[in-house]
């Protein structure tokens, strides 16, 4: 079944698959309310609300670098599991949180948390695999987290249409108790070969000095702020600024992991022989698309507006589809195995700056209209398409196809 979608063997790596789908199911029940949530367990107002999110993701974003020195130094296992620990503990503070300052300090805590777990994921991930396949193995993972999520979006419709208190209470717990199952499988997760190798020489500096990844990075910061679309933007805009129901938040969600669940192996494989930089290019362009389309949302009817938003998300998803297995595997691919925790930390601070950044400008801009955000956004989607054409030039990763094929001698390696 795998295969005939496209993605490939799990092989000796069912503990650490089962545990990531697990996760996804609980994060997806959270996602997508994920600032309603404190509007109503809470007496923050919208912007407070955002503002906590992106201060509680300013204050963390030292972590992602740090963490991937000690990604480096002692193996991402234990730091994959000290951050499912971090997280579910997060997500139970919740519950009792009802000051801007306690709601701020446990996002930090969950936020160090899911630092934790995406900087050690990607080298986990890389190790498992070999250059070449790399985008069939990160899309397959990303969509298997989709899967998750949209198990988990279709409770969230619930939560969101009864609206109660307790209906978001239930959320947070169920979020928390995937963590804990997840992080029981993780603990008897074998650790890869290919992780276990002897430090060798390297710095922060060979870092930072690798200007071309520099580059990558900039392409992954505008990526990663689009992706935060789908959790700080459209729920808000959905909900509060168009007055659509509940459910459409969570069809929106539904929508989007289900295409890119049963999609993501697909796309993938009709990307071989295609040039990486170049679907990056068309990655952007989809986003722009779909801001295009949500700026028409408000000023059509009601139903209207629900088809308009929900094809939004059908078009939003074709980018998430196209750029986000390329990003990852060009990540990979380009970091020195024995500093893979550190350029993987990279990337995940592309992520953390998105997520200071996105829900507090999102919401700044909602407050002044939809316009505002919507025109924003579709110039961060032509800068993002720019920068992906540079990546192309200045890296030969980025320049080369998509081959979904390892050779003999990669394979060996295993």
């Amino acid at each position: 079944m795998l295969q005939r979608l496209g993605f490939p063997s799990v092989g000796r790596h069912r503990r650490f698959v089962t545990a990531i789908g697990i996760d996804a199911v609980g994060s997806g029940v959270f996602m997508p309310i994920s600032m309603l949530y404190f509007l109503v367990a809470t007496d923050l107002t919208l912007v407070q609300v955002g503002a906590a999110i992106s201060l509680a993701s300013l204050v963390s974003l030292p972590a992602g670098p740090l963490l991937g020195s000690v990604v480096d130094r002692v193996g991402a296992k234990p730091v994959l599991l000290a951050g499912n620990v971090l997280q579910g503990v997060g997500f139970v503070a919740f519950l009792f949180a009802d000051s801007f300052l306690a709601v701020t300090f446990w996002i930090v805590v969950a936020t160090i948390g899911r630092t934790a777990f995406w900087g050690s994921y990607g080298p986990i991930v890389a190790s498992i695999s070999v250059p070449g396949e790399r985008e069939l193995w990160f899309g397959f993972l990303g969509a298997l987290r989709n899967v998750g999520f949209a198990i988990g979006g279709l409770v969230s419709g619930i939560a969101i249409t009864i609206g109660t208190e307790t209906a978001y209470a239930a959320v947070a717990i169920a979020n928390a108790a995937s963590y804990g199952v997840a992080l029981v499988l993780l603990l008897g997760m074998p650790e890869s070969p290919r992780a276990e190798h002897e430090a060798r020489a390297g710095s922060w500096a060979t870092v930072l000095l690798d200007r071309p990844y520099g580059v990558l990075w900039l392409a992954q910061l505008a990526f990663s702020t689009s992706m935060m679309v789908l959790n700080f933007a459209i729920p808000i805009y959905a909900t509060v600024v168009l007055g659509l129901p509940g459910w459409v938040t969570g069809a929106v969600f539904t929508i989007n992991t289900i295409m890119v669940g049963l999609g993501q192996g697909l796309v993938v494989r009709a990307m071989t022989g295609y040039v990486r930089w170049r679907i990056l290019v068309v990655a952007n362009a989809c986003f722009a698309a779909a801001y295009v389309v949500l700026l028409g949302a408000d000023v059509v009817g009601r139903a209207a507006a629900i088809a308009v938003v929900l094809l939004a998300a059908v078009v939003y998803t074709l980018g998430e589809l196209t750029g986000g297995p390329v990003t990852i595997a060009l990540a990979g691919d380009s970091a020195p195995e024995h500093l893979r925790g550190r350029y993987l930390s990279l990337i995940q601070l592309a992520w953390n700056v998105a997520g200071t950044v996105a829900p507090v400008t999102f919401a700044w801009l909602l407050d002044r209209g939809p316009t505002p955000l919507w025109l924003a956004l579709l110039g961060l989607a032509v800068v993002g398409g720019a920068i992906s054409a540079v990546l192309g030039r200045v890296m030969p990763l980025a320049a080369a196809p998509v081959t979904n094929k390892a050779t003999a001698e990669e394979v060996g390696i295993d």
